[in-house]
């Protein structure tokens, strides 16, 4: 660990940065709608656009970068990220909102990936497993800790918005005066999505709802404490207690998820994750009930996104599990588009708690599903299987091809063995 902190410090620095911004952002935007009196639904369709957004820079970035290089991409979107930020204040309308956060949700993809690239550049076979875990920690910690910066001045003000780009311009900094020349992007053939859902269909339909279930996190938390009355202070801690959860317990998970049937604690941990949901949907009223299920949520449905790669990993050959993953993070961003949507159309008719309704409903989903697979094959015994990488549903295409990476080292280092 003191190896890749001595080799990849300002990287990590820079990306706590603008994590921190991106953090504060997310929900400032959804406290500031309430202010601005948008309807929920046309907040979950401002939300919905990041996603729109983060899909599209995962397919068409790293194109970008093979034509003008990492680093005049890195400060182009950048610049983008810091000149966006100051237009929703002044511009207080849906349209416009819609437009800033797809500009928004792109331009951070296209960030992820150019950084994911250098991160991975500076680590060794030895060690990649410790960096991606250490970036990890870092989105999380980031993100929970922009949080607390919401107090800092009024949302209905331009001060936070401000704030957030300067976060997001100084986070530039010590990342580009520390980087190292990276190689130019390699061309994958990715898997066909039938071919993906032939070789694990709990692998994609897990994905997808997963996709539902983060986004509504990341993207309509903030929206339902506005809506439930919450103070400020509550509405930072009810998001915070989310990627609290992931931090907490991706790693215990990841334990078990290397000594048992993948299935089964795929189906174990969305079921508690729904558990919390119904907790939230008829105890909402109660704040500290609401950061209880937050923090279940957050901690069962975040590890889940790892815990479904390393299952599909199982039933692929190690020259497929890299063109895989560009499939997943297709399927994933589906849903990540679709949750807010329906999260929005959900509270509009029946209230705040419609927030856990359709949490509930996917992770149950998803439980009902991983039951059914359970007794269409037959498992993979646990001495065969694949390792367990942690990786954030928040990270770019190149999180997960070193994640994948990561995997077929370790698989070819046990076979040696």
């Amino acid at each position: 660990m003191i190896s890749v902190l001595s080799n990849s410090w300002a990287l990590l620095l820079g990306m706590l940065l603008l994590m921190l911004g991106n953090g504060l952002h997310g929900t400032l935007i959804g406290v500031r709608g309430e202010i601005e009196q948008f309807t929920t639904f046309e907040m979950s369709i401002v939300m919905s656009a990041y996603f729109v957004g983060f899909l599209g820079a995962s397919r068409l970035v790293p194109d970008l970068i093979r034509r003008v290089g990492h680093v005049r991409v890195f400060a182009a979107l950048g610049s983008f990220i810091s000149a966006v930020l100051i237009i929703f204040p002044l511009f207080a309308h849906p349209i416009v909102w819609t437009l800033g956060r797809l500009i928004i949700g792109f331009c951070f993809c296209g960030v992820y990936i150019v950084a994911e690239s250098w991160l991975n550049n500076g680590a060794s076979n030895d060690n990649r497993g410790k960096a991606l875990s250490l970036y990890m920690i870092v989105q999380m910690a980031g993100i929970v800790a922009g949080q607390g910066l919401l107090l800092v001045a009024d949302p209905g003000g331009y001060v936070l918005f401000m704030v957030i780009s300067i976060l997001v311009s100084i986070s530039f900094a010590p990342i580009l005066l520390s980087i190292s020349p990276t190689p130019a992007f390699q061309r994958t053939n990715p898997m066909t999505l039938r071919q993906l859902y032939v070789s694990s269909p709990l692998g994609c339909v897990g994905m997808f709802l997963l996709g539902g279930v983060f986004s509504s996190q990341f993207g309509m938390a903030a929206v339902f404490g506005a809506a439930a009355d919450l103070r400020l202070g509550q509405i930072s801690a009810f998001v915070a207690a989310f990627y609290l959860g992931a931090m907490v317990l991706q790693y215990p998970i990841g334990w078990f998820s290397d000594r048992m049937d993948r299935r089964v604690l795929i189906s174990i941990v969305s079921a508690m994750g729904a558990l919390a949901a119904l907790v939230g949907i008829f105890g909402w009223f109660s704040f500290p009930v609401l950061l209880g299920a937050a923090f279940l949520i957050g901690g069962m449905s975040n590890p889940l996104y790892s815990l479904l790669i390393a299952h599909t990993n199982d039933f692929l050959d190690y020259e497929d599990m890299v063109a895989a993953s560009s499939g997943l993070l297709f399927i994933n961003g589906l849903g990540a588009i679709s949750g807010p949507l329906i999260v929005g159309w959900v509270m509009d008719r029946f209230g705040p708690s419609g927030f856990f309704l359709v949490i509930g409903t996917l992770m149950g989903g998803l439980t009902i599903y991983a039951l059914y697979r359970m007794t269409q094959r037959a498992s993979v015994a646990v001495e065969d299987t694949g390792v367990y990488a942690a990786v954030a549903p928040s990270a770019s295409p190149v999180a997960l091809k070193i994640a994948q990476d990561y995997a077929v080292d370790i698989a070819g280092e046990e076979e040696e063995g």
